[in-house]
Parts: structure tokens; C-alpha cells; sequence
């Protein structure tokens, strides 16, 4: 495969992954921010998703209206749901006779409704919980065609390597910034919203509730989004994906290049694998999502170098 294709295979995957991450992330923000408007803040999400600094956040003035704008039909903000899904159809565009026409049509479909003039005046007149569900279901949509559409070949491992990829990093960001709270505040650990609106932002609430019976606690809110098994937005198994689909790519013109970065996976994987809440925790949260999020960093780096021609 072209070094050109599969670069397009994985950035898309990549920008819908942090759309469906982002999407969520805002809604549930919205409806935390309808709940307890006196102490609630954009600011973290503004800094996860829009990598603004906080004048950015502090001009929004924590108005939910405004911040959605800007996070969804914002085209002065880079990282918006707009210009992402505009930059997905754009690497969809020049793969288009490598994927099916259902794929192409469904992203299409995605790409229209967010450009759509009313969705903007809807999110600022309507309920903007319904306008992002009609986004998320579009992610969804996306989802399902590509898993009952797309060839089982090299374009879905990259495609898989770069949704994992992604979805790892939104996972490791968000806890590092929920947990930096808790430390600047310590009241944030026994506040019960506060943990659920974290799992909720990841599709975790229903899972921690089988999973967890002693309420919410930080540390099994640690271990299930970083060491959970059965998480689908848990680090390690978004880190085991990443391996699993990486395997696929080896053959005899790659030899050196998958041995290289078949280690730098398998390594980052070990480390997680090999961890527990309490080793976590005796080196520090923070240093060791700093550790994980590099590890991640340098995947991506190391794609970019052997297998997608510094795209």
C-alpha cells in the first residue's frame, strides 16, 4: 500500500474518533454545566480538546452557548467538530476508490450536517443535548458501516491503528486533567457528580456501576479506565488493539521497520499491563500518564517516519 493511502486510512480514523471522543465529552459537559453553574468550568475541556490556552477559555467566559460554537462550528478553531470532520473528508476524498461507497456516502452524510447553517442556530436557540446527539449518531452510523463495509485488509489495520491511537490519548488526557483537579481540589473526591460526569464523558458509567459496588472511589475509577480489560476506552485495551492491528502489517519488505516498532508497542504495552492502582500511584498519576502519553506520541511519530513518509 501506498505510503500516501495509509496515512489517509489513519488520519481519518483519527479525526472521527476524536470527534465521537469530543462530541461526548461536551455533552455531558452541557448538561454538568445546566446542573451546577455556580462552580462549573469549560476551561479543562476547552484545554483537552482545543489545545487553547486559557484566554481562549477566559473570553468564552464560561458561556455553554458560545463554548459549543466554538468547539463545534468554530472555523477559527482549528480543532472544531467542523474543520475535523472537514480534514476526515478530505483524506476520505483522496482514498475514495480504496473504500465503499457506503462509507464514502455515511461520511458525506456527517460532513453536510455539520455544515448545515441550521445545526449551528439550533445549537444556540434549541437544545444543544439533541443537536449533539444527532452528531454522535452520525459517529455511530460511521462506525457500523465501516465495520460491515471495510475489507479486511491493510487500509482497516491502519484505520484501527489510528482510531485506538486517538482514543488512548483522549483517555489518558482527560484523566490527567480530572485528576489534576482533584489535587488542586480535594474536595472533588467524595463529590459523586463529579466522578460520574467523568465516566459518563467515556461511556464508562454503566460498566463501573456492574463492575463497582462500593460507590465511586478514584482508585477503581484509575483502574477501570486505565487497566480494565473489557473497557473499549481503557488505555490498555485501546494499547492492545494498537498492537494487535499493527501485527497485521508485517511482511517481507518491512522487516526492520515492524521489528523496530513492533518493540516500541509491546514495551508500552508491558508497562500498563504490568501496573497496578497502587504501583500507579506510589510513582505518581501524573508522571506516569505523562509516560504513557509520550509512549503514545512516539507511536505515532514512528508511523509517520516508517510507514507514512513523514506525511
Amino acid at each position: 500500500m501506498l505510503s500516501r493511502v495509509a496515512a489517509s486510512f489513519y488520519w481519518l480514523s483519527r479525526y472521527i474518533e476524536r470527534s465521537d471522543g469530543m462530541l461526548r465529552m461536551l455533552k455531558i459537559n452541557y448538561a454538568s454545566s445546566q446542573d451546577t453553574v455556580q462552580e462549573f468550568t469549560w476551561e479543562p475541556v476547552i484545554r483537552i480538546f482545543a489545545g487553547s490556552d486559557e484566554d481562549d477559555a477566559e473570553k468564552l467566559q464560561n458561556d455553554s452557548r458560545a463554548v459549543l460554537k466554538y468547539m463545534v462550528t468554530g472555523k477559527e478553531n482549528g480543532n472544531s467538530i467542523l474543520n475535523i470532520i472537514t480534514l476526515a473528508r478530505e483524506n476520505a476524498r483522496g482514498v475514495q476508490e480504496h473504500i465503499p461507497k457506503d462509507l464514502w456516502l455515511c461520511l458525506n452524510e456527517y460532513y453536510h450536517t455539520v455544515i448545515d447553517p441550521k445545526l449551528e442556530k439550533a445549537l444556540q436557540r434549541d437544545d444543544p443535548i439533541s443537536v449533539l446527539d444527532v452528531l454522535i449518531k452520525q459517529v455511530m452510523l460511521y462506525y457500523g458501516t465501516v465495520e460491515i463495509t471495510m475489507e479486511r485488509g491493510e487500509g482497516r489495520s491502519f484505520m484501527n491503528i489510528g482510531k485506538y491511537l486517538e482514543r488512548a490519548i483522549q483517555s489518558v488526557d482527560i484523566l490527567d486533567t480530572k485528576f489534576g483537579s482533584v489535587s488542586d481540589n480535594p474536595d472533588l473526591l467524595t463529590d459523586t457528580s463529579y466522578w460520574k460526569h467523568l465516566l459518563l464523558s467515556l461511556g464508562g458509567y454503566e460498566l463501573y456501576l456492574k463492575t463497582y459496588r462500593e460507590g465511586f472511589e478514584a482508585s477503581n475509577i484509575l483502574e477501570q479506565v486505565v487497566l480494565n480489560n473489557d473497557f473499549p476506552r481503557s488505555v490498555i485495551y485501546s494499547v492492545n488493539n494498537i498492537l494487535r492491528y499493527f501485527d497485521r502489517l508485517k511482511n517481507d519488505s518491512n522487516v526492520e521497520d515492524f521489528r523496530e516498532m513492533s518493540f516500541q508497542i509491546g514495551r508500552l504495552e508491558s508497562r500498563i499491563k504490568y501496573s497496578s492502582v497502587k504501583s500507579i500511584e506510589q510513582d505518581g498519576l501524573h508522571a506516569f500518564l505523562t509516560q504513557i502519553r509520550s509512549g503514545l506520541y512516539g507511536i505515532g511519530n514512528s508511523l509517520n517516519e516508517h510507514y507514512f513518509a513523514n506525511s
